[in-house]
């Protein structure tokens, strides 16, 4: 196999390029802890704003904040009394998993030439790494199990299924004419979007039984379901910039999970109906703001708040 010369290596690594994964600032963990803290007096449960917080750090690609996040999550303040150290990687590698739809796949998976860990493996052979700070909590071994979400002549109907009710719950009344629109640029862009993302990936596969709870059974994988699918997906979109419209149409899936009864019939995310409201709403994008703000500091970036724009107070 041939081999990159030595300069084309050099300048594929520049560092204007930013080849690398952001580092975690210095008071990331603090961070997490405010708007853990914050959570707890809006009546915000684990499963909203760990979900929240998770998909804006995968979104900044920064696997040593999501460590830090991972530790806040699993410490005494927030495990109350339980080992939640399972149900936590398994929701955060889910929603990793689902940033991969609306990130793209390179800045949350492993180059397989170098072996370099971007932010989903963060966890690499299912065991989180050592921390300094917490040598024992990131010791967790996953559950061992079998993918979840292939494609086979059975599978199929279902998957396309949900993916179709997954688009219209986001979406109607509009959902036919975002279709078309979409058709436009591409006639297979709606087709990948709507059977290979929220059919295949976004819409969770049928577990044994949905779990928000961060105590319930670890061997369980927690599903995302319909309420938590909006909130990662405003985070992201949040956190990438440049996309408002989007960060607009998935505010107002959020809140059509409740008007359509989707989020009741799931079972209940602890502040997910607060969330979808104006008040909550400004909430989550704040915490957002929060953390990009933090980590791009990091790779030598600011956030649009900086610039004069209105900001959400946590």
């Amino acid at each position: 196999m041939s081999k990159l010369s030595e300069p084309l290596k050099a300048f594929i690594n520049a560092a204007h390029a930013r080849p690398n994964t952001t580092p975690a600032p210095r008071h990331i963990a603090s961070v997490y802890e405010k708007i853990a803290r914050d959570a707890g007096s809006k009546k915000v449960g684990m499963p909203a704003w760990l979900t929240v917080s998770t998909a804006a750090t995968m979104t900044m690609n920064s696997p040593q904040s999501l460590l830090e996040l991972y530790g806040l999550a699993t410490s005494p303040n927030y495990n109350k009394g339980h080992d939640n150290k399972v149900w936590t990687a398994e929701l955060m590698r889910e929603v990793g998993l689902k940033c991969i739809g609306l990130n793209g796949e390179p800045s949350t998976t492993v180059s397989p030439r170098t072996s370099k860990p971007n932010s989903k493996n963060a966890n690499p052979e299912g065991t989180l790494p050592p921390h300094p700070h917490h040598p024992i909590a990131f010791q967790t071994k996953l559950t061992p199990r079998h993918p979840l979400r292939n494609l086979t002549p059975q599978t199929l109907p279902t998957t396309l299924t949900r993916g179709h009710t997954l688009w219209e719950s986001i979406y109607r009344p509009f959902s036919s004419k975002l279709t078309s629109k979409l058709a436009q640029s591409h006639p297979d862009l709606p087709v990948f979007i709507i059977e290979a993302e929220y059919g295949a990936l976004f819409s969770d596969p049928a577990y044994p039984s949905p779990s928000f709870k961060p105590h319930a059974d670890p061997n369980t994988p927690p599903n995302i379901g319909r309420v938590l699918m909006s909130l990662l997906a405003v985070a992201v979109l949040r956190a990438q910039t440049g996309v408002g419209p989007q960060v607009v149409s998935h505010m107002f899936g959020l809140r059509k999970a409740f008007e359509d009864g989707t989020a009741a019939a799931e079972g209940s995310v602890e502040g997910g109906e607060w969330l979808a409201g104006d008040e909550g709403g400004m909430w989550m994008l704040g915490v957002v703001d929060e953390i990009v703000e933090a980590i791009g500091e990091g790779r030598g970036t600011s956030f649009a708040p900086g610039n004069g724009a209105p900001r959400a107070k946590l």
